[in-house]
């Protein structure tokens, strides 16, 4: 990769406590915020919202706000609530996307969707954004306020831009990045820029970009994986996309070179409400043939260049370090 010392690879969740070791104890404050934040009296909620906090993940994200607090030194006691926020609210696009997707795994565990019903999702989604709006509040910041909710709107025109699209196959690369910067970078970069608010404020614009370009390769990532994993590693069936007919770059890169045969396939595909696994398979094969994995995965290396780029900027510290290192592990990762 261009501009990224290149390391021995190590696995997955190993490099990430890494990446998690500086911060670590306020991580751990941050998991029981996060549970304080939704804590209700209400026996649903509260069922709803024990499981969500079983599955909530790696915190890829509350780390880059708590990192990026702490670029100059110890941040100040906003960034623990801050980065539950973040947190909270990334979990809130996940119950809706599964919800409108209808998905019934999410790192191999039933979905609210799936265990519960449509309708608790859909509630349960808009709950997590109302509490943690109402968290963000009570910080009494309004840079800070202003950038979360700035996301939070990106977020859901980001929804609503891939729902809107008439003619999938017709989806250009310039429309997939307009649509991924919304649904992925801008909750990145968001967490990224509000936490230097709460300890380095000089470096706000850099690590905003920083943030930015990671969630831009992060996305890139994420969607070759969907061609290149399986379901024991990722908790998904691969090629849940093209089941779902979603358009992603290796996809968009490698259709303007298939032969006519190959897009014939692809479009029995789009045509098929429930395609064949055989198809699924059939259509993945010819897009790494056709060489689009291969530009995907070259795009992605070309925004983690940018983020790399954009912490040189920062002092020498444990937490740059790490910074560097979420690149590496965004663009190695497995699931």
């Amino acid at each position: 990769m261009n501009g990224i010392v290149a390391r021995a690879r190590v696995p997955a969740s190993g490099a990430l406590r890494d990446i998690q070791a500086p911060v670590r104890e306020r991580l751990e404050r941050t998991v029981d915020e996060m549970r304080r934040i939704v804590t209700d009296d209400l026996p649903l909620i509260r069922d709803v919202s024990a499981h969500l906090l079983q599955m909530r993940g790696k915190m890829f994200r509350p780390t880059l706000t708590l990192l990026s607090s702490a670029v100059t030194g110890t941040p100040d006691a906003r960034a623990v609530p801050l980065a539950a926020v973040v947190e909270l609210m990334h979990l809130a696009t996940l119950v809706h996307d599964d919800s409108v997707d209808h998905s019934v795994l999410r790192r191999g565990l039933p979905t609210v969707n799936s265990l519960f019903s449509h309708q608790v999702s859909v509630i349960m989604g808009d709950f997590l954004y109302s509490r943690a709006l109402i968290a963000l509040v009570a910080m009494n910041d309004l840079p800070i306020i202003k950038i979360i909710t700035d996301v939070a709107n990106e977020l859901s025109i980001g929804e609503m831009r891939q729902l809107g699209a008439v003619d999938a196959l017709q989806f250009s690369e310039a429309e997939y990045l307009e649509l991924i910067r919304a649904k992925t970078a801008s909750l990145l970069a968001g967490a990224c820029e509000s936490g230097a608010l709460c300890g380095a404020p000089a470096f706000r614009d850099s690590l905003a970009y920083y943030g930015d370009r990671l969630g831009m390769a992060f996305q890139i990532a994420d969607d070759i994986l969907d061609y290149t994993s399986d379901q024991s590693v990722t908790g998904k069936p691969s090629g849940l996309d093209l089941r779902e007919h979603k358009v992603t770059l290796p996809l968009i890169a490698a259709l303007p070179r298939m032969t006519g045969a190959a897009r014939t396939r692809v479009n029995e595909l789009f045509g098929t409400e429930n395609p064949d696994p055989l198809l699924v398979d059939d259509v993945i094969g010819i897009v790494a043939d056709t060489g689009g994995i291969e530009y995907a995965r070259a795009r992605g290396e070309a925004f983690a260049h940018d983020a790399e780029q954009a912490l040189r900027v920062l002092p020498e510290s444990p937490v740059r370090v790490a910074l560097t290192d979420a690149i590496a592990y965004v663009m190695d990762r497995r699931s």
